[in-house]
């Protein structure tokens, strides 16, 4: 069955701009590991999909960053924006579009965004008094400061002093819209926890806030006043709508809007909620555009159980990781043992622990000892067996009926742990019976049509598995696939438009009598490392 793009709604989803004052860390890699994966199912589905990721580049802490290590702003940006791209490439992250905030295309959209917001009557220019932080590129109310003057996310660096004439959003102007929104739709903001605390914030009453700074070379001038240039947030925000329109047309507004927006899904860290949750809609009210159907912040991520730093030496870095052990295995580790929306912990042994258990073992193990009997006892072959006189209580059938359901319903709430947990029960059970049913035995017996039924139902079973593992383990999931006699290849972004997801996330897909593939482990074990030698 072919699909095409009017059979299914097209599908959008966005990463947080990455800030460019370092290279990426693994905070960056799970947040676009997770888009990746949404993206993936959704075009398995049979969706047109664009994926947007991309780096957010100006501001005072990029100036600076780079005055520090004596290159110009735009050669920082282009080393640390290579880091990203690499970084990419290594996890398998096939992005449909990679917007960078210092492209001249985008400063057009953010100039037709202002003068809509300009012309509506909300901005404004005041006086800025008040604590900032170069980092968060924001400036803080005293009371969610920490001891000596600290922002509570960098809680290395002192904020600063600021008395400054900037130009405000009326972000006031929105507060009821805001609250009607949060009341008319519960959904917008994900998971939960995300939204008490954003309603706890616009509780307490909005208030208008700086889109603009003075004393500041990096970055777009504001329209109306070249003395001035954009604040970094309503600029980056906007990276969002540019990325939308195929870079080869003349960048405008209305032409970024008219197909793949509404955005369905902005990803983010909890760190920048606000910025999306808040600001971001009530610039879009303001700009009279329609708004996201979806924010979702997930939570932090730690090591050894302790909050990742320079300082404290613990840094984990992404690069290294997925060259030590594949991209395969860094996508199933974290969205497999992290419920995703809540913060989660990296570590080592633990990650070798789960990967060799689930991906080796119980996945890995089970098609290659099946695959081996089906070539002994039924030459190479899928058995030959009747699909429909599987009984619909057949202890893998019943599991597997009920899985499609539940791992679709898994990705599109991105309940990711739970889409692994429920795909690795099939595939524990189907352990279990295999060593229940012992086909070798029944062989031996002279049983071939018993011993036919046990090892399709679990070859079926291990090729289910992979097929909704697929957004995670693309990789994987190829190497059982071509090992089933399967020509497929699921990093393609088309084969959800030709092949039907209805049919291949359904248990009892594999055509009986297909030739099969030769039995090769598809995930090597890994080991422990060594612990250090005592001084």
């Amino acid at each position: 069955m072919t699909f095409t793009p009017a059979d299914k709604p097209s599908f959008a989803i966005t990463t947080p701009l990455y800030y460019v004052n370092g290279l990426p860390h693994i905070g960056s890699a799970y947040t676009t590991i997770a888009a990746d994966v949404v993206a993936r199912f959704y075009r398995l589905m049979g969706h047109p999909v664009l994926m947007i990721t991309g780096t957010d580049e100006h501001g005072q802490k990029i100036q600076r960053t780079a005055e520090e290590r004596g290159v110009s702003p735009q050669e920082h940006c282009d080393e640390f924006v290579a880091g990203f791209e690499r970084l990419w490439q290594l996890l398998n992250i096939d992005c449909d579009r990679f917007i960078r905030t210092t492209a001249p295309r985008h400063n057009v959209i953010v100039n037709e965004f202002f003068q809509r917001v300009w012309d509506r009557g909300d901005i404004y220019k005041g006086q800025q008094q008040g604590w900032y932080c170069v980092s968060c590129e924001e400036f803080k109310e005293e009371r969610d400061l920490i001891g000596e003057k600290r922002c509570p996310i960098h809680t290395n660096k002192p904020v600063e002093w600021r008395d400054e004439s900037n130009y405000f959003f009326k972000l006031s102007n929105y507060q009821e819209q805001l609250e009607k929104l949060y009341a008319d739709r519960p959904d917008f903001i994900q998971p939960e926890s995300r939204r008490n605390e954003v309603l706890s914030f616009v509780k307490r009453g909005l208030q208008d806030f700086s889109i603009s700074r003075i004393n500041l070379d990096w970055g777009f001038p504001v329209p109306t006043d070249a003395d001035h240039t954009l604040y970094v947030w309503f600029d980056a925000l906007l990276g969002y709508i540019t990325a939308l329109q195929d870079s080869d047309e003349p960048p405008s507004l209305d032409k970024a809007i008219a197909h793949w927006w509404p955005i369905n899904t902005h990803l983010i860290g909890k760190d920048i909620l606000r910025f999306h949750a808040v600001y971001w809609p009530a610039m879009l009210m303001s700009a009279g555009l329609s708004l996201p159907e979806r924010v979702f912040g997930h939570g932090f991520l730690t090591k050894d159980g302790q909050k990742m730093g320079k300082s404290q030496g613990n840094t984990l870095d992404p690069v290294d990781l997925v060259e030590k052990y594949g991209p395969d295995a860094v996508r199933y580790y974290f969205l497999r043992e992290i419920e995703f929306g809540k913060d989660g912990d990296f570590n080592e042994t633990r990650f070798i622990n789960v990967l060799n258990a689930d991906l080796a073992n119980d996945l890995g193990n089970l098609l290659n000892r099946t695959l081996k009997m089906a070539a002994r006892y039924c030459e190479g072959r899928v058995p030959d067996v009747d699909r429909q006189a599987i009984a619909l209580d057949h202890p893998l059938r019943a599991i597997g009926t009920a899985l499609t359901d539940t791992v679709a319903q898994a990705y599109s709430q991105l309940a990711f742990s739970q889409a692994c947990t429920a795909t690795l029960a099939l595939v524990q059970a189907s352990n279990k019976f295999l060593d229940e049913q012992a086909p070798w035995s029944l062989y031996k017996q002279g049983k071939q049509a018993e011993t036919e039924l046990v090892l399709y139902a679990v070859l079926e079973s291990v090729r289910q598995a992979a097929y909704l593992l697929s957004p995670i383990i693309p990789d994987l999931s190829n190497r059982i696939y071509t090992q089933l006699g399967f020509a497929f290849e699921f990093n393609d972004k088309t084969l959800g438009q030709r092949v039907a997801y209805a049919d291949h996330a359904a248990w009892g897909y594999l055509p009986p009598g297909q030739p099969l593939g030769e039995a090769a482990p598809v995930f090597q074990r890994l080991e422990l490392p060594t612990p250090a030698a005592s001084p």
